[in-house]
């Protein structure tokens, strides 16, 4: 039997949900995890942890959809003076360091530097990349929407214009761009609103290749 879900379950109502909806803890779809990379107004590398994206594209272009980003932080202030961005892909070893950059933050510092990390100047856009990342992709600004009228985050349509990916994870019988060595995803803790106990944390994981989805080469659209 299915359980209904449209308003705040009474199990969740003095949970500390940092922002976040509780509906995204009751549904909790992982997303890619992802370090932001930019050049403050100073000169001094940006770098923001993101997650909440979706990449999509055709023939007119590849396109990230950032849905989070704050009103009121160095990203979103550097997006709009520069226009420009690069997402970098971290390995799980890498994981550490990055997250490092959350609290490391402030304006007159190199946070990538900082993070025991080297950043590199990319080809085609005005930001840094982060070398040690396995796969950087070099974005320019296209617009930004409000989600919701009034929020202090907003949905960003960045157009991917170059990639850089490490030749060792390009082969997926190596290292490879899915499984334990590849892209990073946030998991929201995943709640029984039924029982619910305790304090709402996230989880870091991969994904796994289950099946060579051949068939989809084959459909008629």
């Amino acid at each position: 039997m299915k359980k209904n879900y449209s308003t705040l379950p009474e199990s969740m109502k003095d949970m500390e949900m940092y922002g976040f909806n509780w509906m995204e803890f009751v549904i909790s779809v992982p997303s890619p995890l992802y370090i932001m990379t930019s050049y403050k107004s100073n000169g001094q590398p940006n770098a923001c942890m993101q997650s909440w994206t979706t990449f999509t594209g055709g023939k007119n272009g590849y396109f990230a959809i950032v849905s989070a980003v704050s009103k009121y932080g160095h990203l979103y202030r550097t997006l709009h003076e520069t226009g420009e961005a690069v997402i970098n892909f971290m390995s799980a070893d890498l994981y550490d360091k990055c997250m490092s950059t959350c609290k490391n933050n402030g304006f007159e510092i190199d946070e990538i530097k900082t993070a025991g990390l080297t950043s590199v100047k990319a080809e085609k856009v005005n930001a840094p990349l982060i070398d040690e990342c396995f796969m950087n992709l070099e974005c320019r600004f296209k617009w930004e929407k409000e989600i919701a009228e009034g929020d202090d985050y907003v949905l960003v349509c960045l157009e991917i214009v170059n990639v850089h990916i490490d030749e060792n994870h390009i082969d997926e019988n190596n290292l490879g761009r899915t499984g334990e060595t590849g892209i990073l995803y946030n998991i929201h803790h995943p709640i029984n609103p039924e029982s619910f106990k305790g304090t709402a944390h996230d989880y870091v994981g991969t994904v796994k290749k289950i099946r060579d989805y051949r068939e989809y080469w084959v459909i008629q659209f």
